[in-house]
């Protein structure tokens, strides 16, 4: 495998792990919502604004 094939598959497996992390990060956020109308507070925050500052 050339070095450039290498580097691509790299980079591909790694920003696969960055959307993995990001999606459990979202879901954990979702999930700490204690009710629908928290939840659904949440998910147009995040689509409007992404995570809030106090979120870790």
């Amino acid at each position: 495998m050339s070095f450039i094939m290498c580097f691509a598959f790299l980079f591909e497996h790694i920003g696969y792990l960055f959307e993995r992390a990001e999606r459990r990060r979202r879901d954990e956020y979702l999930a700490g919502a204690r009710d629908l109308i928290e939840l659904e507070l949440r998910m147009r925050s995040l689509e409007r604004d992404g995570y809030p500052q106090s979120h870790g």
